[in-house]
């Protein structure tokens, strides 16, 4: 899930260390201090003056337009102040500075979180429970994506908040190397077998391009693009009771196999350790085909690269996608006023209006189903070309990536039994095997 202005790096590999280390900060510090907080207001009074705190996770342009939207509601209630900074150097640096914050009891109300958190922050108990806000009907909760939805509600319990960007991978493929090549451009119903065909005849060694990109760094940008693969193929990542690894099936073996074949065989994928190699030579016109999220668009823009967006190929006509949202968490300082102005705003914040001059505005998909018709999302989908398709791609994820704790390990496992066998290292079923183990051990180790 590489990306630039207000989308991430990789939820991975960079970060893996930090994430494992201040997931167990978490676990343990949040419930041995949590009966140390100051209590603040117990009864509401909508009137009295509050002042809320809220690490937004954004820079550049982002940033700017979450703080327009700041002053905005500030303007609207005189009574409320939030004080917006990014909360650490890098979004990748919230989740340690949030277990300082538990330690400190000095939390944030508002926190831009990523997804692959939520288990662990609701674990922390430092969350608020907005169950029956998001059931209220104005809401509208059930016009964010399944997935967006199962994130906040991470183990089906609290609801810990609001989605506050929602993604999804589809087919990007470069004209001029498909017209270079003589082959026809991809299209909705296209199968993987079709997509392998035309990617063995996009690669040509004299030129040194490839059909297809792969990141092979063993990080969660390997494992999450191979979710759908797993999915189509009928298999799950998890047992039903959550709490062991089912990716070492007959259908993980066989969406393995399938690119080990590609990579191997046809030697048609470009290899890529770094996560963000493969994006670059696609934009430069050496490589045919990657798949990708809206993040890609505004790059793509910005090199003038000629491209197409359609959604992943199918298997037997189901063209699952993976979706890996993030959230805007709310923690409780117990302190009931500003428990409601936090939840007030970030309803506010989240609500059609706000989100088209915010997320919409910056490129990235509308969080609600009810945006992708309006005036806002056409012009910005006309300017960033294949984001409409996108925008419709939401509706194949229909699972979604799990937040148990133990998912870092698992993914870890997974994704460097990938890397490993599309180099040529081991067959995809005893790598499976053997990522199992150490999947298991990671969930069990939560």
């Amino acid at each position: 899930m590489t990306g630039t202005g207000t989308r991430r790096a990789p939820i991975g590999g960079r970060r893996r260390g930090r994430w494992i280390a201040a997931a167990a900060v978490l676990a343990v510090t949040a419930s041995a201090l949590a009966g140390c907080a100051t209590k603040g207001a117990t009864t509401l009074d909508t009137t009295a003056p509050v002042h809320l705190t809220m690490w937004s996770g954004q820079s550049d342009e982002a940033e700017k337009l979450l703080q327009g939207l700041v002053d905005e509601y500030e303007r609207d209630h005189p009574n409320v102040t939030i004080d917006m900074s990014p909360g650490a150097s890098s979004t990748d640096e919230l989740l340690q500075k949030l277990a300082a914050s538990f330690a400190g009891n000095d939390s944030p109300d508002i926190s831009y979180t990523f997804g692959s958190w939520a288990s662990q922050l609701e674990r922390s108990d430092r969350t608020l429970d907005l169950r029956d806000t998001v059931a209220e009907p104005d809401v509208h909760w059930d016009e964010f994506t399944a997935a967006a939805r199962d994130t906040a509600q991470p183990t089906g319990g609290k609801v810990i908040g609001f989605p506050a960007v929602v993604d999804n991978i589809s087919l990007l493929y470069n004209t001029k190397v498909f017209d270079r090549a003589h082959v026809a451009y991809p299209t909705a119903d296209w199968t993987w077998a079709d997509f392998r065909k035309a990617a063995k005849q996009l690669t040509d060694k004299e030129s040194n391009t490839f059909g297809y990109g792969y990141s092979v760094s063993g990080s969660e940008e390997t494992t999450w693009q191979m979710w759908p693969h797993l999915w189509q193929e009928g298999g799950s990542i998890l047992s039903k009771d959550r709490k062991r690894a089912a990716f070492d099936s007959p259908a993980g073996v066989r969406a393995l196999t399938f690119l080990r074949d590609m990579a191997v065989q046809d030697k048609s994928v470009y290899l890529d350790q770094t996560d963000t190699k493969f994006a670059q030579l696609f934009e430069s016109d050496r490589i045919g085909m990657i798949t990708s999220g809206p993040w890609e668009l505004s790059a793509l823009k910005t090199a003038g690269t000629s491209y197409g967006v359609v959604q992943l190929p199918g298997t037997d006509g189901d063209h699952q996608t993976v979706s890996g949202p993030d959230l805007w968490t709310l923690f409780d300082n117990h302190d009931v006023n500003r428990a409601y102005w936090a939840t007030d705003f970030t309803k506010w914040l989240t609500a059609q209006e706000q989100d088209e001059r915010f997320n919409v505005a910056v490129g990235n998909l509308p969080l609600r189903s009810s945006e992708a018709t309006s005036e806002a999302f056409r012009k910005q989908a006309k300017a960033l070309p294949g984001l409409d398709v996108m925008q419709a791609n939401s509706a194949n994820a229909k699972q979604t990536r799990p937040t148990v704790p133990g998912y870092n390990g698992l993914s870890e496992a997974f994704g460097n039994a990938v890397a490993h066998v599309l180099q040529g290292e081991g067959d995809p079923k005893t790598a499976l095997r053997q990522a199992s183990v150490a999947a298991d051990k990671a969930l069990r180790q939560g």
